[in-house]
């Protein structure tokens, strides 16, 4: 956009999608721009649903990924300066006049912080909301491995479909695929109730794979990604017509 196009966006789009990422390890058959490929992708498709009532914001490639730090080429932001980049670009945007945002996020990392900025955003005057990608279409990810998650199944068929030159087929791996094979503080570390616990993904798997991406297809890439894209535009229409 020029900034003459901008001006015009403000009144004609008032709702900002932001697509944040992260820059971290998927294995050795995916690109560690994975997180942020499928930001883009389920918000580019978010938008084209709302038919020009949504702009796209340029996207934000880092996130918090601490958990990946062993693995080579992994850039972590610590979530202060996670926040802190989004408030500015969230301020910047309501100081042109736009008052409704949407962060589409691509990195379950960053959920904790989002929620935080949710919080902070509930008194003020405009509308926060965030939402992930995979677990909205949780119902939709059947017969997979016992663990899986990070560069797993679901997440290697949201790339096969959206873009299949970063996936390298050849040298996709499964990782850890059941509970037996995970250490105990891993273990713990998925527990849906109780007290929580955090560690990296080298404690899960040397490769830091979880499930066997070798399963996954770009048709169920395409459920997956289309399906999400539908829920996320329906929970938007709403909030626009609030």
């Amino acid at each position: 956009m020029t900034t003459d196009e901008a001006a015009d966006a403000v009144r004609r789009s008032p709702l900002v999608i932001i697509p944040v990422g992260a820059q971290e390890q998927h294995g050795g058959g995916m690109a560690m721009a994975t997180d942020t490929v499928r930001a883009v992708g389920v918000a580019d498709r978010v938008a084209e649903r709302l038919a020009g009532r949504a702009v796209i914001a340029p996207v934000v490639p880092y996130g918090i990924s601490p958990h990946h730090m062993a693995f080579a080429g992994t850039v972590s932001l610590s979530p202060a300066t996670f926040m802190q980049v989004l408030r500015d670009v969230i301020a910047s945007l309501q100081d042109h006049g736009w008052r409704q945002f949407l962060v589409v996020t691509g990195h379950g990392g960053n959920n904790a912080a989002l929620s935080v900025l949710a919080q902070e955003y509930v008194r003020q005057d405009l509308t926060f909301a965030w939402t992930p990608i995979t677990s909205v279409v949780s119902d939709l990810i059947v017969d997979v491995s016992e663990v899986h998650g990070h560069s797993g199944e679901a997440e290697t068929a949201q790339m096969l479909y959206l873009a299949p030159d970063l996936v390298q087929a050849d040298r996709l791996e499964p990782g850890a695929t059941t509970l037996d094979e995970l250490t105990t503080p891993a273990r713990l570390s998925r527990q849906a109730r109780g007290p929580r616990l955090s560690v990296g993904f080298d404690v899960y798997h040397k490769r830091g794979v979880l499930g066997d991406p070798r399963r996954a297809t770009a048709e169920h890439g395409r459920l997956l990604v289309e399906t999400a894209a539908d829920r996320i535009a329906a929970f938007a229409d709403d909030l626009l017509s609030a």
